[in-house]
């Protein structure tokens, strides 16, 4: 069996009512004939939305054929243990031109308790935020259903959800279970536990060019939701260049950022998993088995858990996230 070797995919594209044309004008992917790209999902192993390998002999084949073929040497052992033929995590390009619905996803109890599959954790990374960007995380103030259903009757939900100011390089870890909505201006990378399963609280009484609204799940969402109000709800860090820096830790995946203008080496041997690459900023080439690929702004890099030794050479200054799970 030939080598296993890091893999590019083909982006599927996501026609969003509130999507605009980031996904074109920044990152060059083209998603015609589209009006415009809320979404493109660069790596996904969700069910009747699988990316297909771009690069090499295996072009052409699904993300979740692969993981069949090649099991542990492809994702590592533990993680084929308990996920099986299916990928654990999905990676979106997202771009809000208006705001996004306020939803909220199910965990890991509640979705299969519905026979939904896995639950929702995700995070997100800002690429890019207009001046005065805002998205929603959380609550603001006290709550229970009681009060959080009055206030949705009402259409005052704003009056108690967490509202943030978003800039460039911000992180936000957004568990299962925690209402959120990302706001106009914002262009970010998504890195989430492989499900497609949303519950939408509110939709900002918009419809779309056939004068119709789209479907709300008031009921299926109240028992999904936490109604905790935190401390905090960005996740801090120090960047550091050239050094792999810490974002989010978590059971579903870890995301590390790497921000480097030179070259940098990485050894894998202690980690039983796959890595991710996302490319943020700048371009890029890693070097693996002798071998060489040229990596730019937009794409994801599938590494499989045999490749231990990397290096990774910027052609300028580069930010990747680093993903993987512990």
């Amino acid at each position: 069996m030939k080598k296993l070797y890091p893999l590019k995919f083909k982006s599927i594209y996501k026609d969003k009512i509130w999507g605009g044309d980031k996904i074109k004008t920044v990152l060059r992917k083209d998603f015609s004939p589209l009006p415009n790209c809320g979404e493109a999902w660069v790596l996904s192993g969700v069910k009747g939305n699988q990316t297909l390998v771009e690069n090499g002999f295996l072009a052409g084949n699904k993300l979740n054929e692969l993981v069949e073929i090649y099991m542990d040497e492809l994702v590592g052992d533990k993680i084929f243990r308990k996920f099986g033929n299916e990928f654990p995590i999905l990676i979106k390009f997202i771009d809000a031109n208006q705001w996004l619905s306020i939803q909220v996803h199910p965990d890991d109890e509640l979705a299969k308790k519905r026979n939904l599959g896995n639950g929702k954790t995700e995070m997100w990374y800002v690429i890019d935020a207009d001046k005065n960007a805002e998205l929603i995380s959380g609550f603001s103030k006290k709550t229970d259903k009681e009060s959080y259903l009055k206030h949705l009757k009402n259409k005052s939900l704003k009056e108690i959800l967490n509202f943030e100011k978003v800039k460039k390089g911000d992180v936000f870890f957004m568990p299962s279970g925690r209402v959120h909505a990302l706001g106009p201006g914002i262009f970010l990378a998504e890195i989430q536990q492989t499900s497609d399963t949303t519950y939408r609280i509110y939709d900002w009484d918009r419809v779309d060019n056939k004068g119709n609204s789209r479907e709300l799940h008031t009921e299926l969402a109240l028992d999904a939701i936490d109604f905790k109000v935190y401390d905090n709800y960005k996740s801090e860090y120090k960047r550091k260049l050239n050094e792999t820096v810490n974002l989010v830790v978590s059971p579903y995946f870890t995301t590390n950022i790497i921000d480097i203008n030179k070259s940098l080496e990485k050894d894998y041997s202690w980690l039983d998993s796959f890595v991710i690459y996302i490319c943020v900023e700048g371009g890029y080439d890693i070097e693996y088995s002798d071998q060489s690929l040229k990596v730019q702004k937009g794409d994801a890099l599938l590494i499989p858990a045999v490749l231990d030794n990397i290096k990774i050479i910027a052609n300028s200054e580069v930010k990747i996230l680093e993903v993987y799970i512990i």
